[in-house]
């Protein structure tokens, strides 16, 4: 259920709504726009009276939300929302954030180099694996928290934020100091234990879409998240696997503007993942931004060849300096900028 109050509501009003809600044997959640504040009832609302609450002083509207994801959906927020890294960029603003950086973190000189490509392409976003989810037991698994540490100390050289995976609860806490966005990993998008923990983290989260996942099933993965108060969730389309053998997976360029309609989160496009081929990172980045991506995450590394992990879909800085040139031209047509 959602309560659309007048744009005159007193916040003694408000709060009479949400007791009466509470009351009524739901949890409230609050979103104050521009114009009005809106309130989504989660819990048992299919035996609730909506003319009860009609009636109260400073309500505009209330309807039922039919879809099963209630805080992830557009009616909660139909502003958008935009997720703000202080003093450094947003996500979800008229600006497409650039997110990049290699699969995982190497040594010293190579996530220094990487951050500073990243700054000088007018990218806010260094992301990088310290903790790497394989497929073989015996693949570089990351370097762990001298990891984190040596990109914390490149990104704040560089002036950038770090978005950076993480794998279990157990890495929640130590990660905390050391990142400005955590990853969750398709492998982990229905890990539900792990993202109740993140609902109760004050630090926006990152959500890649599975690789079998369908639109609805990562809406609701990310209604965990929400449901815990935690509301800065960026959604991502990382690529999903289908029957074509062409490419690593199908990257879903309409899933996009699907995410957009139906949800006020932002949107990231994960190119690199999304084919799994360097020569098709940058046609596919050209096309999520064409389609309303609001950021889009690459992978790039100084000798590509030689990444210790994901090498094929990874882009040399060069070729990534390119991209970014070309992405404003693009971005400028839509009416955004980057």
């Amino acid at each position: 259920m959602i309560v659309a109050m007048q744009e005159s509501a007193t916040e003694e009003q408000i709060d009479a709504v949400i007791d009466a809600m509470e009351e009524a044997g739901v949890h409230v959640h609050r979103t104050t726009g521009e114009m009005q504040t809106i309130l989504a009832a989660v819990g048992p609302t299919a035996g609730l009276d909506l003319a009860k609450f009609e009636v109260l002083p400073g309500v505009l509207k209330v309807h039922r939300i039919s879809s099963p994801y209630k805080l992830a959906g557009r009616a909660w927020r139909p502003q958008g929302t935009v997720v703000e890294f202080p003093n450094r960029a947003a996500i979800g603003g008229q600006k497409v954030a650039v997110i990049a950086g290699p699969c995982a973190v190497e040594d010293r000189a190579q996530i220094f180099a990487i951050a500073e490509a990243v700054k000088a392409a007018g990218g806010a976003f260094l992301r990088g694996g310290a903790f790497k989810p394989r497929s073989s037991p015996y693949s570089f698994q990351g370097l762990g928290i001298p990891g984190l540490a040596l990109m914390r100390e490149a990104a704040d050289a560089n002036g950038l934020a770090i978005v950076s995976e993480v794998m279990e609860i157990a890495q929640i806490e130590v990660m905390l100091p050391y990142i400005d966005c955590f990853q969750v990993g398709a492998r982990n998008m229905q890990n539900f234990n792990l993202l109740r923990e993140l609902g109760q983290v004050r630090k926006p989260v990152l959500l890649k879409r599975g690789i079998a996942a369908t639109v609805e099933e990562l809406l609701l993965s990310s209604e965990y998240i929400l449901s815990g108060g935690n509301y800065e969730v960026i959604l991502c389309e990382r690529g999903i696997r289908t029957y074509e053998t062409a490419t690593r997976n199908t990257m879903d360029i309409s899933a996009i503007p699907v995410l957009k309609k139906l949800s006020h989160l932002p949107v990231v496009a994960d190119p690199s993942h999304g084919t799994g081929r360097r020569d098709m990172v940058a046609p596919m980045a050209k096309a999520a931004v064409a389609a309303g991506a609001d950021a889009l995450l690459i992978e790039i590394h100084p000798n590509a060849d030689k990444a210790v992990s994901d090498a094929a879909q990874t882009m040399y800085l060069e070729d990534f300096a390119k991209l970014t040139t070309e992405l404003r031209v693009i971005a400028q047509a839509v009416g955004r900028t980057l």
